[in-house]
């Protein structure tokens, strides 16, 4: 009934912003039949006006003019799964397959969540699922979608060989939506379009025996979503997403899920902002305050840079390497100094407020709570000073350096040290408990209300009663690491020595997905939204789905990057040992 056309938004006359413009056009005959196409078209908008998720397009704009109607919409540049799979020489990689799977899912379970009425999408179809310029799904067409009432029926609307028996009898479910779902992987699994085959004929089209490159798992997950009767079929999309996930986690294929897709973007696809060069290498992590970004460097300068346009304002020198990251209170900025100090300068001027004296270089980056500093240095201690004087308050004697970065929380102050030891001081200096890992724990803690987790050398994330210290549970990485752990729901992130990134469940301490990178993972990743950013010393920043590890895009540099980003206002800054401090957007 019409068409979608590209478009530029000419409301932005300096900059050209496309959209997608779906018009439709009304020339039915019948008055109530045009006025059904209307209220359709306009259900259509306002559905989409009430959704936002990064895997549905978002809706500008609905207007009528004559017998036409128009949505605008955000444009997506790429090619639906239908063009994918035909074009494909040979079947589709299963771990591509799964991960489009995984994600589908996550978008059906929040269309039928959705409040206050769930939403029945009753169209899922290849040629209804867009593959944009990285690699990311996106759902579109929501021209037959409804919000759903129980015990209503309706016309028989969909599209045959992907919709279930129900749908052919107005009936439509959530559960509808699942089979569709199964159809559209069936299909992309076996490259034989259901539409030109008899329906719900899929057990005589058994998956394995058209591709023998899927597994019996996998296969099993898509035949129970085909079940002929809804009561047979998972009970939702979250259940067929772990049954996917587990499927994938048994047979291996977890592990490959995050491979690129057939347009998922190059280390050159994706351009900086800009980018500012120093005088020699960034190992540290930058830090935000007041449109400013703060960065350390081995050039024994620590640079203050307008954080939109990455223009110079000003350097402070130090007599030593900065691979601490800033911490900024009270209009001044904290950073240690592998030339054994503690520097506080003005966050406005550079000028120097105070400094305090360690016994060896300060690699710890400081934290700042209730008036007092606390940082950690290779002098072996914990060193709590007054934050407005400079003066020491206590210091706590380790067994060794510390480097790892403190945390603060319940009034106690967590850190671990070069030996292996961990330990939680109170804000008096006295130690209520300590750990021992086997071997150095450079990695920061994070500390929650149920756990205190890092990572060790030894190879292993640990997780600690945040009271007691007791081990609650420890997951064994395929290398030691100095990764400091990040967390979103239930998911636990971190990095390692043998190159992968790893999520972990922190409720049953199992691995959820894993993140090859070409070389050691010693940065610690960030959580921004629904993304995960994480180096690597083979010199990418790679963004990936936090939830399921698939790559969205990743960034080279021309060094390793042993620094973590800092993700401000949709930037994402990050420094690397080629000099270079880059600004990218998130």
């Amino acid at each position: 009934m019409g068409s979608v056309y590209r478009a530029r938004d000419l409301h932005f006359p300096n900059v050209v912003k496309l959209v997608a413009v779906k018009e439709m056009v009304n020339l039915a005959p019948d008055p109530k039949v045009r006025e059904t196409i209307v209220q359709n078209f306009e259900r259509e908008a306002n559905i989409l006006a009430t959704l936002t998720h990064p895997s549905i397009p978002s809706i500008f704009d609905y207007f009528s003019s004559e017998d036409r109607s128009y949505l605008v919409l955000e444009y997506i540049n790429g090619s639906d799964l239908e063009a994918v799979v035909s074009e494909a020489d040979g079947f589709l990689a299963s771990a591509q397959v799964v991960s489009w799977a995984i994600e589908l899912c996550d978008v059906l379970n929040f269309l039928h969540t959705h409040k206050p009425d769930q939403i029945i999408f009753r169209d899922m179809k290849p040629s209804n699922v867009m593959l944009d310029s990285r690699g990311h799904i996106m759902l579109v067409d929501f021209g037959i979608a409804k919000q759903f009432q129980t015990g209503q029926k309706g016309t028989m609307i969909g599209t045959e060989g992907y919709s279930p028996p129900e749908q052919y009898r107005g009936e439509a479910t959530h559960l509808a939506d699942l089979y569709s779902l199964g159809a559209t992987i069936h299909h992309l699994l076996t490259k034989r379009d259901p539409c030109m085959e008899p329906p719900f004929s899929f057990a005589e089209r058994l998956i394995r025996k058209i591709n023998q490159d899927v597994s019996a798992e996998i296969e099993a997950v898509v035949m129970r979503a085909l079940e002929y009767e809804p009561k047979d079929r998972f009970t939702s999309a979250a259940e067929m997403k772990e049954a996917l996930m587990a499927a994938a986690r048994q047979t291996g294929l977890l592990s490959r899920i995050a491979t690129k897709s057939a347009s998922a973007i190059q280390a050159d696809g994706v351009k900086p902002i800009w980018k500012f060069k120093c005088e020699d290498e960034i190992r540290g992590t930058p830090a935000y305050f007041d449109n400013t970004l703060y960065v350390g460097c081995y050039d024994n300068n620590l640079y203050a840079l307008d954080a939109a346009e990455g223009t110079f304002q000003w350097k402070y020198p130090t007599d030593g390497g900065i691979v601490s990251k800033p911490a900024i209170a009270d209009g001044n900025v904290f950073f240690g100094s592998e030339d054994k100090r503690l520097h506080v300068i003005s966050a406005r001027t550079g000028n120097i407020t105070w400094s305090h004296y360690a016994e060896a270089p300060i690699r710890s980056s400081p934290k700042i709570a209730e008036g007092h500093v606390f940082v950690g240095s290779d002098d072996g201690c914990l060193h709590a000073v007054n934050s407005v004087t400079g003066r020491s308050v206590w210091e706590f004697h380790a067994s060794a350096a510390i480097r790892s970065t403190p945390f603060i929380a319940n009034d106690k102050v967590y850190a671990g040290s070069e030996s292996g030891g961990f330990y939680c001081v109170d804000f008096k200096g006295d130690l209520k408990w300590q750990f021992k890992a086997k071997r150095a724990i450079t990695s920061s803690p994070l500390v929650t209300e149920h756990g205190v987790y890092f990572t060790s050398l030894d190879g292993f994330l640990y997780a600690l009663d945040p009271n007691s210290g007791w081990a609650l549970w420890k997951f064994r990485l395929g290398k030691g690491s100095i990764s400091s752990p990040s967390i979103l729901d239930n998911l636990i992130f971190t990095g390692a020595a043998d190159g992968f990134i790893y999520a972990v469940d922190m409720k049953t301490a199992k691995e959820v997905w894993r993140y090859r990178t070409e070389h050691q993972v010693s940065s610690s990743p960030v959580i921004y939204k629904d993304a995960l950013y994480c180096p690597s010393i083979d010199g990418h920043l790679y963004c990936l789905e936090a939830r399921t590890g698939q790559l969205r895009w990743k960034f080279g540099t021309e060094g390793p990057i042993t620094g973590s980003p800092l993700v401000y206002d949709d930037i994402v800054y990050i420094g690397s040992t080629d000099h270079q401090i880059y600004a990218l957007l998130a």
